[in-house]
């Protein structure tokens, strides 16, 4: 029988106080509210001792969290446990999260003591905690360079007293998979009173091998795994949960443990954490990562077509995203680009795949992507003219100042006709410039995504940026690329214009035959 692996997520205590900037109340907040809707067992909400701020975010997180558990985090000093029950006294339940330096290395160089104080230390510690809860969480930090006979003996004793999870971390993420798992393997072994608690692990990735050695511990019987969600955290960052939770429900033939987490919830909170936290998420990131499940090889997107087991061990639906993403570009074969007509809800007699699989051949070594308006200016537009720009920048001129208001007067080609508008904006100079360009084309849009990348270094690196609009209930992607950011926001406005023609070129087109 399957036995269950608690989750421990520590995104608010381990990962914020890797950020370079502290999170709001409210912030903190919506993140604990997404945890909670996730399913997270257990929330460490902060280190209520460490600021007012802190204290305050422990507070208000517990007045609206209901299903998960609160965790706080200790010190062994009596006046952390107390601040950190303090923070948490309007709960009915909460758990205590008191940690002490194990290691010789840290108990002498860090701590300035001997291993027997260390024991003592523990010891009052769990009894201190004990008079607000019985749910304690001991860990000792730095169990990854712990003799595993101290390590053995901590842990009885520090069961002996009450704390009821005992958490093994691998602090500086020096192990490898065997070792951590030898390291649980061992407690099970050697430690008399081992089944009174819940053995849990909490792993850095300072060597890539986080979620290896978490899985290793569970391999070896830990019941409780802790980590964040996108691997954030101190130096290269915790566990990554959404994969350790992934690799939990994709293995369960191995494993045999499961969660109780709702994983349709893990790219939503993916996504707000990213945001929140200022922290993006790599294109090639596990899980959650924008390539995770794009296909771009023509052979593996025919693969997918035809079972999606093919290349992919998970469904994009289990995580929360609605569908998968088949990349267009100049690998892609023409089982891809006949899917993508079909999705768009055009026949096979209306185009020819052949001639349109030639073209966007052409037009993808020269774009690099290939979207769904493209396609169909290649099927549809009969002189072919992919690369024809209707709008045309002429001249652009815009005017800030430190009151706010900006000033833009934009000329523009539109065909053979030559317009110029001007518009005054409270919202900064790229919303100025952008609201005259389309008092030019008067397309109903709403921007959704804008992006600002640096290309190069100093004074003549260049400004890409991407934009996603949305027109009709569709969506159409801009790219423009300057050493001004302004000239570059214009040219992506531009372009985004120009797809929007051409698309309405081709429901221009059908409709006349």
């Amino acid at each position: 029988m399957s036995e269950k692996v608690i989750i421990f997520d520590t995104s608010l205590r381990d990962g914020e106080q890797a950020l370079q900037s502290s999170l709001s109340v409210k912030e903190k907040l919506q993140i604990a509210l997404a945890l909670e809707r996730m399913k997270i067992d257990v929330i460490e909400v902060g280190f209520p001792i460490s600021s007012p701020g802190d204290f305050e975010s422990v507070q208000t997180i517990s007045k609206h969290v209901k299903n998960s558990r609160i965790c706080s985090l200790a010190r062994c000093i009596d006046k952390d446990i107390d601040v950190a029950a303090e923070a948490m006294s309007k709960l009915e339940n909460f758990r205590i999260h008191i940690f002490l330096g194990t290691s010789d290395l840290h108990i002498q160089s860090k701590l300035r003591k001997n291993f027997d104080d260390i024991i003592l230390m523990a010891i009052h510690s769990i009894k201190r905690a004990k008079r607000y809860t019985n749910d304690i969480e001991f860990s000792c930090e730095d169990a990854g360079r712990t003799s595993i006979d101290n390590l053995c003996k901590i842990v009885e004793i520090a069961i002996s007293y009450g704390a009821t999870t005992i958490n093994i971390p691998d602090t500086v993420g020096y192990t490898i998979p065997n070792q951590f798992g030898n390291i649980i393997k061992s407690l099970y072994q050697k430690v008399p009173n081992i089944d009174q608690a819940i053995i849990s692990v909490h792993c850095h990735d300072d060597l890539g091998m986080a979620v290896a050695n978490s899985i290793s511990a569970i391999l070896a019987g830990a019941r409780q795994v802790e980590g964040t969600i996108n691997g954030i955290g101190e130096r290269a960052g915790n566990a990554a949960l959404e994969e350790i939770i992934m690799a939990i429900q994709a293995r369960q033939d191995l494993l045999n443990v499961y969660t109780n987490i709702n994983s349709k919830e893990i790219y939503r909170t993916s996504k707000i954490i990213s945001q929140l936290c200022n922290m993006p998420i790599s294109a090639n990131k596990a899980i959650v990562g924008s390539n995770a499940f794009s296909h771009s090889s023509g052979i593996h997107q025919d693969g997918v077509l035809k079972n999606r087991k093919n290349y992919e061990i998970i469904s994009p639906q289990t995580i929360g995203l609605k569908e998968k993403k088949l990349n267009l570009t100049s690998r892609s074969g023409r089982a891809a680009v006949k899917y993508r007509m079909t999705m768009m809800g055009y026949k096979d007699n209306e185009y020819d795949i052949n001639e349109l699989y030639v073209a966007f051949l052409k037009l993808a070594d020269k774009k690099g992507q290939v979207f769904d308006y493209d396609l169909e200016a290649l099927a549809f537009i009969n002189n072919k003219q992919e690369d024809y720009e209707y709008f045309k920048l002429e001249y652009f001129n815009v005017q800030s100042s430190s009151t706010g208001l900006s000033t833009s007067s934009v000329t523009l080609a539109c065909g053979t006709s030559i317009i110029t508008k001007s518009t005054t904006t409270s919202n900064g100079p790229i919303d100025s410039v952008y609201q005259a360009l389309n008092k030019i084309v008067s397309y109903s849009i709403t921007l959704q995504k804008f992006q600002l990348f640096a290309k190069g270094k100093g004074k003549d690196a260049l400004g890409q940026v991407d934009i996603l609009v949305k027109y009709q209930c569709r969506k159409f992607h801009g790219v423009g690329l300057a050493t001004d950011i302004i000239e570059a926001s214009v040219k992506a406005m531009i372009n985004v214009f120009n797809n929007i023609w051409r698309s309405n070129q081709v429901m221009l087109q059908l409709k006349r035959t």
